[in-house]
C-alpha cells in the first residue's frame, strides 16, 4: 500500500512516467508492456491441452474495447471468407471445442512493422492438440493489429487464415 502510495504521488508530481507507474500499480502490465509480450501471452492463453478450460479474463484483457476477432475460410464454392467476432463471441463459439479437443498454439515466425504507437505483426502458428502430437493439425498466419495507447498496448483486430494443400504457407513466413 505504502509503495502504491508513493507511485501515485510521483506520477501526480511528475517523476514517472503514465507507462512507467502503470507498470509499478497494475501487475498485469508486464504481460501488455511491449509488442512481444502481448503475443505471447495471446498464444499462452488461447492454449491449453484438452479438459483446460481458459482464462478469458485474461484473454479479455489483451483486446482494446470493440476489438475484432477475424477468422476467415473458404465456402464450399470456393469464395473466401470473413466472420467478425467480438471477444465475447469469440468465446461462445469456441470455448467448448478448444476445451473439448486441446488447443496449443506455437508461433513459430513473426515479421512486424512499427509506426509511432501502432504495430502490425505477421505471426506464423502451428496448432497442436497434446503436447505429444508428432505433427501440426494446422498452421497459419494471423495477422495482429496493434495500438499503444501510452500505457500498454492493446490487440485492435486478430484476423487470420489456416494453410490449404492449395495455399501453403510463404516461405519468406516460415522459420530460416
Amino acid at each position: 500500500m505504502f509503495l502504491k502510495k508513493v507511485l501515485l504521488i510521483s506520477l501526480f508530481l511528475g517523476y514517472l512516467a503514465p507507462s512507467q507507474a502503470q507498470l509499478f500499480l497494475d501487475p498485469s502490465a508486464k504481460k501488455v508492456g511491449s509488442i512481444d509480450a502481448i503475443i505471447t501471452e495471446l498464444y499462452r492463453v488461447n492454449s491449453g491441452k484438452p479438459g483446460f478450460e481458459r482464462n478469458w479474463g485474461d484473454f479479455k484483457y489483451l483486446f482494446y474495447p470493440n476489438a475484432k476477432i477475424i477468422p476467415t475460410g473458404t465456402s464450399l464454392d470456393g469464395n473466401h471468407l470473413a466472420k467478425y467476432l467480438s471477444t465475447d463471441a469469440y468465446k461462445n463459439t469456441s470455448a467448448t471445442w478448444l476445451k473439448e479437443e486441446g488447443y496449443i498454439e506455437k508461433e513459430i515466425h513473426r515479421k512486424m512493422d512499427v509506426f509511432g504507437n501502432m504495430a502490425h505483426v505477421f505471426s506464423t502458428f502451428e496448432v497442436y492438440h497434446t503436447e505429444n502430437d508428432p505433427a501440426p493439425a494446422m498452421r497459419g498466419i494471423k495477422s495482429i493489429q496493434l495500438l499503444n495507447d501510452g500505457i500498454r498496448w492493446w490487440i485492435v483486430n486478430l484476423y487470420w487464415s489456416l494453410e490449404t494443400p492449395k495455399k501453403p504457407i510463404p516461405s519468406d513466413y516460415l522459420p530460416k
